[in-house]
Protein backbone atom coordinates (compact mmCIF):
# COMPACT_ATOMS: atom_id res chain seq x y z
CA UNK A 1 0.00 0.00 0.00
CA UNK A 2 1.01 3.65 -0.26
CA UNK A 3 -0.09 6.21 2.28
CA UNK A 4 0.46 9.86 1.50
CA UNK A 5 0.41 13.05 3.52
CA UNK A 6 0.89 15.31 0.51
CA UNK A 7 2.15 15.55 -3.06
CA UNK A 8 4.60 17.64 -5.05
CA UNK A 9 3.71 20.21 -7.72
CA UNK A 10 3.30 18.45 -11.05
CA UNK A 11 2.02 15.21 -9.50
CA UNK A 12 -1.59 13.99 -9.88
CA UNK A 13 -2.98 14.12 -6.35
CA UNK A 14 -6.77 13.48 -6.38
CA UNK A 15 -9.68 12.09 -8.36
CA UNK A 16 -13.39 12.75 -8.13
CA UNK A 17 -16.61 12.32 -10.06
CA UNK A 18 -19.57 14.71 -10.38
CA UNK A 19 -22.88 12.88 -10.57
CA UNK A 20 -26.51 13.92 -11.25
CA UNK A 21 -27.60 11.60 -8.42
CA UNK A 22 -24.74 11.54 -5.91
CA UNK A 23 -26.65 9.35 -3.44
CA UNK A 24 -26.92 6.61 -6.07
CA UNK A 25 -23.21 6.98 -6.80
CA UNK A 26 -22.36 6.65 -3.10
CA UNK A 27 -24.30 3.37 -2.96
CA UNK A 28 -22.63 2.01 -6.11
CA UNK A 29 -19.05 2.81 -5.15
CA UNK A 30 -19.53 1.79 -1.54
CA UNK A 31 -20.48 -1.69 -2.70
CA UNK A 32 -17.78 -1.85 -5.37
CA UNK A 33 -14.79 -0.61 -3.37
CA UNK A 34 -15.89 -0.79 0.26
CA UNK A 35 -15.77 2.98 0.63
CA UNK A 36 -17.22 4.91 3.54
CA UNK A 37 -18.21 8.52 2.91
CA UNK A 38 -18.07 11.75 4.82
CA UNK A 39 -19.77 14.87 3.52
CA UNK A 40 -17.53 17.93 3.55
CA UNK A 41 -20.20 20.54 2.90
CA UNK A 42 -21.51 22.32 -0.20
CA UNK A 43 -19.76 21.92 -3.51
CA UNK A 44 -17.78 25.12 -4.26
CA UNK A 45 -19.96 27.63 -6.08
CA UNK A 46 -23.09 25.51 -5.67
CA UNK A 47 -25.12 26.01 -2.46
CA UNK A 48 -27.34 23.05 -3.36
CA UNK A 49 -24.72 20.49 -4.32
CA UNK A 50 -22.64 18.52 -1.86
CA UNK A 51 -19.13 17.11 -1.87
CA UNK A 52 -18.57 13.68 -0.33
CA UNK A 53 -15.14 12.28 0.48
CA UNK A 54 -14.65 8.52 0.05
CA UNK A 55 -12.51 6.82 2.68
CA UNK A 56 -10.70 3.57 3.34
CA UNK A 57 -9.63 2.90 6.92
CA UNK A 58 -10.61 6.49 7.70
CA UNK A 59 -8.21 7.85 5.05
CA UNK A 60 -9.31 9.91 2.03
CA UNK A 61 -9.21 8.18 -1.37
CA UNK A 62 -11.56 10.05 -3.77
CA UNK A 63 -14.53 12.42 -4.07
CA UNK A 64 -18.15 12.05 -5.21
CA UNK A 65 -20.05 15.29 -5.70
CA UNK A 66 -23.20 16.79 -7.16
CA UNK A 67 -22.95 17.57 -10.87
CA UNK A 68 -23.76 21.21 -11.68
CA UNK A 69 -26.78 21.82 -13.88
CA UNK A 70 -24.57 23.04 -16.74
CA UNK A 71 -22.15 20.12 -16.44
CA UNK A 72 -21.38 17.58 -19.14
CA UNK A 73 -21.75 13.81 -18.89
CA UNK A 74 -20.53 12.23 -15.65
CA UNK A 75 -16.84 11.34 -15.66
CA UNK A 76 -13.90 10.75 -13.35
CA UNK A 77 -11.65 13.79 -13.01
CA UNK A 78 -7.91 13.90 -12.30
CA UNK A 79 -6.36 16.74 -10.27
CA UNK A 80 -2.71 17.74 -10.68
CA UNK A 81 -1.11 19.64 -7.81
CA UNK A 82 0.32 23.07 -8.59
CA UNK A 83 1.89 25.85 -6.55
CA UNK A 84 -0.58 28.41 -7.89
CA UNK A 85 -3.83 27.59 -9.67
CA UNK A 86 -3.93 31.06 -11.22
CA UNK A 87 -0.38 30.84 -12.56
CA UNK A 88 -0.95 27.32 -13.91
CA UNK A 89 -4.12 28.42 -15.71
CA UNK A 90 -2.28 31.29 -17.34
CA UNK A 91 0.53 28.98 -18.42
CA UNK A 92 -1.89 26.41 -19.81
CA UNK A 93 -3.47 29.12 -21.95
CA UNK A 94 -0.09 30.29 -23.21
CA UNK A 95 0.73 26.74 -24.29
CA UNK A 96 -2.48 26.26 -26.26
CA UNK A 97 -4.85 24.96 -23.60
CA UNK A 98 -8.24 26.40 -22.68
CA UNK A 99 -9.97 27.28 -19.42
CA UNK A 100 -13.17 25.39 -18.62
CA UNK A 101 -13.61 26.62 -15.04
CA UNK A 102 -11.75 29.71 -13.87
CA UNK A 103 -9.77 29.43 -10.61
CA UNK A 104 -12.11 29.15 -7.62
CA UNK A 105 -11.73 28.97 -3.87
CA UNK A 106 -12.79 25.86 -1.98
CA UNK A 107 -11.40 27.00 1.34
CA UNK A 108 -10.14 25.77 3.63
CA UNK A 109 -9.50 22.79 1.33
CA UNK A 110 -7.66 24.73 -1.37
CA UNK A 111 -8.02 26.50 -4.72
CA UNK A 112 -8.79 24.78 -8.01
CA UNK A 113 -9.46 25.23 -11.71
CA UNK A 114 -10.44 23.08 -14.70
CA UNK A 115 -8.56 23.33 -17.97
CA UNK A 116 -8.31 21.38 -21.22
CA UNK A 117 -5.20 20.54 -23.20
CA UNK A 118 -4.93 21.59 -26.88
CA UNK A 119 -6.84 18.47 -27.99
CA UNK A 120 -9.64 19.09 -25.50
CA UNK A 121 -8.85 16.56 -22.77
CA UNK A 122 -10.03 18.11 -19.48
CA UNK A 123 -8.21 17.89 -16.16
CA UNK A 124 -8.16 19.80 -12.90
CA UNK A 125 -5.51 21.90 -11.19
CA UNK A 126 -5.25 21.87 -7.41
CA UNK A 127 -3.47 24.36 -5.16
CA UNK A 128 -3.74 22.65 -1.78
CA UNK A 129 -4.85 24.20 1.45
CA UNK A 130 -5.95 21.79 4.14
CA UNK A 131 -6.79 19.08 1.60
CA UNK A 132 -3.46 17.73 0.36
CA UNK A 133 -4.84 15.02 -1.91
CA UNK A 134 -5.44 11.28 -1.56
CA UNK A 135 -4.19 9.71 1.64
CA UNK A 136 -4.18 6.17 0.23
CA UNK A 137 -3.17 5.11 -3.29
CA UNK A 138 -1.93 1.92 -4.97
CA UNK A 139 -3.93 -0.60 -2.95
CA UNK A 140 -7.23 -2.44 -3.51
CA UNK A 141 -10.11 0.02 -3.34
CA UNK A 142 -7.88 3.02 -4.05
CA UNK A 143 -6.91 5.05 -7.11
CA UNK A 144 -3.65 3.90 -8.67
CA UNK A 145 -3.04 5.78 -11.93
CA UNK A 146 -4.53 8.25 -14.39
CA UNK A 147 -4.04 8.02 -18.15
CA UNK A 148 -4.29 10.51 -20.99
CA UNK A 149 -5.98 9.10 -24.09
CA UNK A 150 -5.02 11.21 -27.10
CA UNK A 151 -4.78 11.13 -30.89
CA UNK A 152 -1.86 13.58 -30.94
CA UNK A 153 0.80 12.31 -28.49
CA UNK A 154 3.50 14.64 -29.84
CA UNK A 155 1.42 17.72 -29.16
CA UNK A 156 0.49 16.34 -25.73
CA UNK A 157 4.16 15.77 -24.90
CA UNK A 158 4.92 19.38 -25.71
CA UNK A 159 1.97 20.77 -23.72
CA UNK A 160 2.34 18.73 -20.54
CA UNK A 161 6.11 18.95 -20.67
CA UNK A 162 5.95 22.74 -20.62
CA UNK A 163 3.10 22.89 -18.09
CA UNK A 164 4.34 20.37 -15.52
CA UNK A 165 7.88 19.44 -16.54
CA UNK A 166 6.80 15.91 -17.53
CA UNK A 167 8.90 13.73 -19.82
CA UNK A 168 7.87 10.46 -21.51
CA UNK A 169 9.24 6.96 -21.84
CA UNK A 170 7.84 4.13 -23.96
CA UNK A 171 6.57 1.04 -22.15
CA UNK A 172 5.42 -2.29 -23.63
CA UNK A 173 2.04 -3.13 -22.11
CA UNK A 174 1.41 -6.67 -23.30
CA UNK A 175 2.42 -5.89 -26.88
CA UNK A 176 0.72 -2.49 -26.98
CA UNK A 177 3.04 0.45 -26.50
CA UNK A 178 2.03 3.15 -24.09
CA UNK A 179 4.04 6.06 -22.78
CA UNK A 180 4.74 6.79 -19.17
CA UNK A 181 4.69 10.37 -17.95
CA UNK A 182 7.70 10.95 -15.68
CA UNK A 183 8.52 13.87 -13.41
CA UNK A 184 12.32 13.85 -12.96
CA UNK A 185 13.28 13.95 -9.30
CA UNK A 186 9.92 12.73 -7.99
CA UNK A 187 9.93 9.57 -5.85
CA UNK A 188 6.53 7.90 -5.60
CA UNK A 189 4.96 4.55 -6.27
CA UNK A 190 6.34 1.42 -4.64
CA UNK A 191 9.95 0.16 -4.51
CA UNK A 192 9.02 -3.17 -6.14
CA UNK A 193 7.07 -1.70 -9.08
CA UNK A 194 8.25 -2.60 -12.62
CA UNK A 195 8.59 1.03 -13.74
CA UNK A 196 10.61 3.98 -12.49
CA UNK A 197 9.30 5.59 -9.31
CA UNK A 198 9.10 9.03 -10.95
CA UNK A 199 6.20 7.86 -13.16
CA UNK A 200 3.15 10.07 -12.45
CA UNK A 201 0.70 9.03 -15.20
CA UNK A 202 0.50 7.24 -18.55
CA UNK A 203 -0.52 8.12 -22.11
CA UNK A 204 -2.16 5.96 -24.77
CA UNK A 205 -2.66 6.80 -28.43
CA UNK A 206 -6.31 6.53 -29.44
CA UNK A 207 -6.54 4.36 -32.54
CA UNK A 208 -8.37 1.30 -33.77
CA UNK A 209 -11.87 0.03 -33.05
CA UNK A 210 -11.57 0.71 -29.32
CA UNK A 211 -11.66 4.46 -29.99
CA UNK A 212 -14.32 5.52 -32.54
CA UNK A 213 -13.84 8.94 -34.09
CA UNK A 214 -16.62 10.43 -31.98
CA UNK A 215 -14.76 9.61 -28.74
CA UNK A 216 -12.83 12.74 -27.76
CA UNK A 217 -9.43 12.90 -26.11
CA UNK A 218 -9.81 12.40 -22.38
CA UNK A 219 -8.21 11.49 -19.09
CA UNK A 220 -9.20 8.17 -17.47
CA UNK A 221 -8.62 6.71 -14.00
CA UNK A 222 -7.73 3.25 -12.73
CA UNK A 223 -8.48 1.71 -9.33
CA UNK A 224 -6.86 -1.40 -7.90
CA UNK A 225 -9.01 -4.30 -6.75
CA UNK A 226 -8.51 -7.71 -5.14
CA UNK A 227 -10.60 -9.46 -7.81
CA UNK A 228 -11.27 -7.95 -11.23
CA UNK A 229 -13.92 -10.50 -12.17
CA UNK A 230 -15.81 -10.00 -8.94
CA UNK A 231 -15.64 -6.22 -9.40
CA UNK A 232 -17.05 -6.50 -12.92
CA UNK A 233 -19.88 -8.69 -11.66
CA UNK A 234 -20.62 -6.36 -8.76
CA UNK A 235 -20.70 -3.34 -11.09
CA UNK A 236 -23.15 -5.10 -13.41
CA UNK A 237 -25.38 -6.25 -10.53
CA UNK A 238 -25.41 -2.71 -9.12
CA UNK A 239 -26.67 -1.11 -12.33
CA UNK A 240 -23.32 -0.34 -13.93
CA UNK A 241 -21.84 -1.64 -17.18
CA UNK A 242 -18.94 -3.86 -18.15
CA UNK A 243 -17.45 -1.95 -21.08
CA UNK A 244 -14.38 -4.16 -21.53
CA UNK A 245 -14.66 -7.57 -19.82
CA UNK A 246 -11.77 -8.74 -17.63
CA UNK A 247 -8.63 -9.64 -19.56
CA UNK A 248 -5.05 -10.56 -18.72
CA UNK A 249 -1.79 -8.86 -19.61
CA UNK A 250 0.49 -11.82 -18.81
CA UNK A 251 3.84 -10.16 -19.52
CA UNK A 252 3.47 -7.89 -16.52
CA UNK A 253 1.12 -10.00 -14.40
CA UNK A 254 -1.93 -7.78 -14.61
CA UNK A 255 -5.65 -8.35 -15.02
CA UNK A 256 -7.95 -5.44 -15.81
CA UNK A 257 -11.45 -4.43 -16.94
CA UNK A 258 -13.19 -1.22 -17.99
CA UNK A 259 -16.43 -0.46 -16.20
CA UNK A 260 -19.11 2.21 -16.16
CA UNK A 261 -21.18 3.34 -13.20
CA UNK A 262 -25.00 3.61 -13.46
CA UNK A 263 -24.82 7.28 -14.46
CA UNK A 264 -22.19 6.82 -17.17
CA UNK A 265 -18.81 7.64 -15.60
CA UNK A 266 -16.20 5.15 -16.84
CA UNK A 267 -13.11 3.84 -15.07
CA UNK A 268 -10.91 0.76 -15.02
CA UNK A 269 -10.13 -1.75 -12.28
CA UNK A 270 -6.88 -3.68 -12.10
CA UNK A 271 -5.23 -6.42 -10.07
CA UNK A 272 -1.46 -6.48 -10.25
CA UNK A 273 0.93 -9.28 -9.37
CA UNK A 274 -1.21 -12.13 -10.73
CA UNK A 275 -3.49 -13.05 -13.64
CA UNK A 276 -6.55 -15.18 -14.05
Amino acid sequence: MSERDGFEPGVPCWVDTLQPDPEAALSFYSRLFGWDFEGSGPRPGDPVGEYNVARLRGRDVAGVATQPAEGGPPAWNTYVQVQSADDAVAKAQREGGSVLVEPFDAQPAGRGAVVADPEGAAFCLWEPGQRKGAHVVNEPGAWAMSALNTRDPERAEDFYGKLFGWTTEAFDLGGAEIKMWRLPGFVGGEPEQPVARDVVATMATMKGEDFPEDVPAHWSVDFWTEDVDAAAQAASESGGKVIAPPFDIPDIGMRTAVLGDPQGATFSVTKVGATG
